[in-house]
């Protein structure tokens, strides 16, 4: 199979979705990887790294979409990425298609079977493709947080640890998973003052055995959160419903009790945001202010440390992609129900539930979709 990777056009993103040892596997198990000039320059990979793991080297995006039979990307496709795709090619990337109508319409309208790595399962119940971006998101979301806590950003002015003699930050964690996580063992190591919120009562006894009850924890709910976020210097929106539109759990009458200068970051804001408040920005204007309160809701975090993210993603995504390479698509999906969870448009169909209810599609069952496509 002739694998294409472009190099990624969003704002300031500048991971790639292979990298030359990754293009060296691909090329090991008898595949052709086609890489678009200067894809992964920016983070260190140049052109000769990638032709001596064996890939070929193209001039532009449109002659890796052109000629490849699967492309591997980081980010959702762009709209002109999106008209550049045909019918029957494997896109493989992250998708977040649930809060975005028009990236669904024109992946549908393409034709192709487009596999997103974050409803990728495992046999655990985990999203393993997911999972290391939400770790970098959640180290990150607090070193984003607290700078977006100086003064000179808008924020309250507070050192996240404080010093001898004066309290640290109080941080807010809602979302006690992978991003929730990552999130509050930062916090916790640069000296806040840290509190969990999840639903799940379990969730809660297993971080409490971790911290060994140096971070507190709550059960989310809207009084806990509503309390949690007024006397918050800095609250992280850590929420996750694998594949749907995240859930408004800030509102914006919450927001109006908030302390002036406090920062909210909402790490959900690519399935929509949790906070009634966000949208998303970039790290090239990555905070704003509503009532006071500061807003960080870049929705590509990870690339701001662009190479640490592409080396872990790539680690992650690289079996699946192979797998996908060697079995061709539709075996690889058959074959593999983890695999296959992450099929969400398959020759015009949606074939992920809670895209097709968030954005009023037809469901099509997947197994139903590859049979009557292959």
């Amino acid at each position: 199979m002739l694998i294409g990777v472009p190099k990624e056009i969003k704002n300031h993103e500048y991971r790639v979705g292979l990298t030359p040892s990754g293009a060296r596997e691909m090329i090991a198990h008898g595949h052709k990887v086609l890489v678009e000039t200067q894809a992964g320059l920016a983070i260190g990979f140049t052109d000769e790294q990638y032709i001596a793991a064996g890939a070929s080297i193209a001039p532009s995006a449109k002659a890796v979409f052109d000629q490849a039979e699967m492309i591997i990307k980081v980010k959702e496709p762009q709209p002109v990425e999106c008209r550049m795709l045909r019918p029957g090619q494997i896109l493989f990337t992250y998708l977040h298609l649930a809060p975005d109508p028009e990236q669904t319409r024109l992946l549908i309208e393409s034709g192709a079977i487009a596999v997103a790595y974050e409803t990728v399962t495992d046999e655990r119940g985990g999203l393993p493709l997911l999972a290391p971006m939400s770790e970098v998101a959640g180290r990150m979301a607090i070193q984003a947080g607290a700078h977006a806590l100086e003064k000179a950003q808008g924020g309250r002015g507070v050192l996240l640890g404080g010093v001898p003699g004066v309290a640290p930050a109080k941080v807010v964690v809602i979302g006690g998973g992978v991003v929730g996580l990552n999130a509050a063992r930062m916090a916790m190591g640069m000296g806040a003052d840290v509190t969990i919120l999840d639903k799940s009562l379990n969730r809660l006894k297993e971080i409490d055995m971790v911290f060994e009850g140096r971070i507190k924890t709550l059960v989310s709910n809207t009084s806990n959160i509503e309390e949690q976020c007024e006397a918050a210097d800095l609250v992280v929106g850590a929420v996750l419903v694998p594949g749907a539109l995240a859930p408004k759990l800030v509102t914006r009458s919450m927001l109006k009790k908030m302390q002036a200068g406090a920062v909210l970051v909402d790490v959900a804001i690519d399935q929509g945001g949790c906070f009634e408040t966000s949208h998303a920005t970039t790290h090239q204007e990555p905070i704003y202010v509503v009532d006071g309160v500061v807003h960080y809701c870049v929705a590509n975090m990870p690339g701001g440390v662009a190479r640490t993210s592409t080396l872990a993603l790539s680690n992650a995504t690289l079996p699946f992609a192979l797998e996908l390479a060697n079995k061709g698509w539709a075996g690889a999906l058959l074959d593999n129900v983890h695999l296959r969870n992450g099929l969400n448009i398959c020759r015009g169909k949606v074939t992920y539930e809670a895209v097709a209810k968030d954005l009023g599609y037809q469901y099509v069952e997947p197994v139903e979709a590859i049979k009557a496509s292959s």
